[in-house]
């Protein structure tokens, strides 16, 4: 009975956080298309600092969207583990991405179907290999498994970690240094999941009829929430101000995803359950979530697909045969002579200067 209640709750929390990632996902392109309609009606943008997309109805179905899967993020930590939930976090960018190039005419190269085929077997593959059942049930075991010596060493680093790096490391490298904030939002993640996960076992058992307003620890981990969130949503605005989102997004979630995992290893102990065959699938299927973010991220900008496929590898082949081949190419064929010449003049420029002669100059 408890093995076949464990699997249904594992069911709803997979159903849940594969929604959230659905409303997520689907909220920036309302809000966009939003903007939008307003952009072409001539009303001050919200860059400008505008504010009539209070007015627009697309915008605040986006919102509600946004807040929508937020609530079935919430929801899915009290259900399934947060080894698996975490990950599945990445679909949502997935979800954008695919809505993107149908709604916004936003095209998606051939790097960005690569990276989203392998979200999606990532993904699955970490959905295999989860664990399969609720470690916590009830807020007394959590308490218990936040008093374990092992997870108050950790939280204690985290605290020590993040307080160095918000006094000392990032006002002097914070604005040079993509890793600094993005650091700290993510380590202290860990601690948000943590209490996250902490709030969903105490609604469940708020809807159970049992006194959980009454217990200290529901209120200590809704305020620990409300800090780490706070901080989190600092910091990663201001690396998402300084730097470029396309690199910012691939390396919070590799970073906040590892810290999640080893706060949920340490506190929950999920591993010590798992077959090795398991724990080799979740960590396989992470990094290759990992891979398909990133070449859905850094590549977004290249303009690179099947099509061009063909002449990306006609300049490999003829740079690779040299500048003999490249002559005897121009020379067959007349459109070409002129950007051709243009070409072999300038690798023999650079040969020249790399041997040293002076004719290069």
């Amino acid at each position: 009975m408890s093995q076949t209640r464990g699997r249904y709750d594992f069911c709803i929390g997979l159903v849940l956080a594969m929604s959230s990632s659905t409303f997520i996902g689907g909220s920036f392109i309302l809000k966009k298309k939003g903007l939008l309609r307003l952009a072409r009606k001539g009303s001050m943008r919200a860059g400008q600092g505008g504010h009539a997309y209070l007015k627009e109805w697309l915008w605040w179905a986006g919102l509600l969207s946004m807040g929508a899967g937020e609530v079935a993020n919430f929801a899915a930590y009290a259900f399934a583990p947060a080894t698996l939930v975490t990950p599945l976090g990445a679909l949502s960018v997935l979800v954008s991405a695919i809505l993107s190039s149908f709604f916004l005419n936003e095209k998606l190269n051939l790097h960005g179907k690569i990276g989203c085929l392998l979200s999606i077997l990532g993904s699955t593959v970490m959905v295999i290999h989860a664990p399969q059942e609720e470690e916590v049930e009830t807020l007394n075991e959590m308490s218990h498994k936040l008093g374990d010596p092992g997870f108050v060493v950790f939280a204690t680093l985290v605290v020590i970690v993040s307080l160095i790096l918000i006094l000392v490391v990032g006002p002097r490298h914070g604005q040079t240094n993509i890793l600094v904030y993005i650091t700290i939002c993510s380590v202290i993640g860990a601690l948000s999941v943590s209490c996250v996960k902490g709030l969903g076992i105490a609604i469940k058992e708020l809807f159970a009829g049992k006194p959980v307003l009454k217990h200290p620890l529901s209120w200590i981990l809704l305020l620990s929430l409300i800090v780490c969130v706070s901080t989190q949503i600092n910091y990663l605005n201001r690396a998402l101000d300084i730097f470029n989102t396309s690199i910012v997004t691939p390396i919070y979630y590799v970073i906040f995803t590892t810290s999640v995992l080893t706060c949920s290893a340490i506190l929950f102990k999920e591993w010590q359950h798992m077959e090795a065959d398991d724990i080799i699938g979740t960590f396989s299927g992470f990094l290759t979530i990992i891979v398909g973010i990133f070449l859905l991220h850094a590549f977004k900008d290249v303009n690179f697909t099947l099509a061009n496929l063909p002449l990306s590898l006609r300049k490999d082949d003829r740079a690779a045969n040299g500048t003999l081949l490249s002559t005897y190419d121009c020379f067959n064929h007349d459109e070409e002579s002129s950007a051709c010449l243009g070409e072999i003049q300038s690798t023999e420029s650079l040969s020249a200067r790399r041997n040293g002669s002076l004719s290069a100059f």
